[in-house]
């Protein structure tokens, strides 16, 4: 019965903030359309108690909301907020956290790119999760493919999977040479940030190369949708902060890329283009 209560609460403060920031937009001359994108306007993968809530500004000049967020005041109290590029689109969000601790992302676009939201593949898979429109002045609902299906991205040809592997066995290599100098903390970042990104590129690639499936973006929901054994995998693929365990971690990550490198390349059809053999041999050379 508590949970209930609770979790009617959160939907009731939801839903008023969101009724303020409709009310907000209206009354702006300059804001164009406001939308809600993510878990809180879609059904799969919907919502929860830990969510933030995604929010599309179109407006003539997002930079006047960029520098100066003065006017999230208007919603509540801001505890936190600062600015960092979308994750599709290349336009500039501001994200912020209430004294409530509900966190809010307001994608900032400009009133000019209207013609190409619609149109961009990237943001084309986030329109056709679904979008819940507050406030639209410019029609922008009917160039939105909303409740299509995701968009599933094509497979790589030889030159995008050759990029992906080529970059990552370099990494790879440099990452093993700044260890070896003594540059823990840059290897460590490398290892587990970096090479993992790859990694994830490619554990989606053989996902999709394997059967149907929706791999999101930037490893969202990745114990959904990824390999079985390569999750098991990636436990033993993190390291702490200690040489000889980033070292571990390092060789651990390598093992488990090139296995998911043949077996892609083989269930694409794809040509391997790196020398493996003479990449470890210079990994041996630097981490025996």
């Amino acid at each position: 019965m508590l949970a209930a209560i609770v979790d009617a609460a959160v939907v009731d403060n939801i839903e008023s903030l969101l009724a303020a920031i409709a009310m907000w937009a209206q009354q702006r001359h300059d804001i164009r359309a406001a939308l809600v994108v993510g878990s809180h306007a879609r059904a799969d993968v919907p919502a929860d108690q830990w969510s933030d809530i995604d929010i599309v500004i179109v407006v003539d000049d997002p930079t006047t909301y960029a520098t100066d967020g003065s006017w999230l005041t208007t919603f509540g109290r801001p505890l936190l907020t600062f600015t960092e590029p979308t994750a599709v689109g290349g336009f500039i969000e501001r994200r912020v956290l209430f004294d409530t601790g509900q966190d809010v992302d307001f994608a900032l676009l400009p009133s000019a790119a209207v013609e190409q939201i619609g149109t961009d593949p990237e943001a084309a898979t986030v329109w056709g999760r679904g979008f819940r429109v507050l406030v639209d002045k410019v029609n922008l609902e009917r160039r939105l493919p909303g409740g299509a299906a995701p968009v599933r991205p094509a497979p790589p040809d030889t030159a995008v999977f050759g990029h992906l592997t080529h970059d990552f066995w370099y990494h790879a290599l440099w990452t093993a040479k700044k260890l070896r100098r003594g540059e823990v903390w840059i290897a460590k970042e490398c290892c587990d940030c970096y090479l993992k990104t790859l990694l994830v590129r490619l554990l989606a690639w053989h996902a999709q190369a394997s059967r149907p499936v929706d791999t999101w973006h930037g490893g969202r929901f990745l114990e959904r949708w990824a390999d079985r054994q390569a999750l098991h995998d990636l436990r033993s693929a993190y390291a702490s902060y200690d040489a000889d365990d980033v070292a571990r971690a390092l060789w651990a990550t390598v093992d488990l890329f090139g296995r998911l490198e043949r077996k892609c390349a083989d269930r694409l059809g794809l040509e391997l283009t790196v020398p493996h053999d003479e990449i470890r041999k210079h990994l041996h050379a630097v981490l025996p």
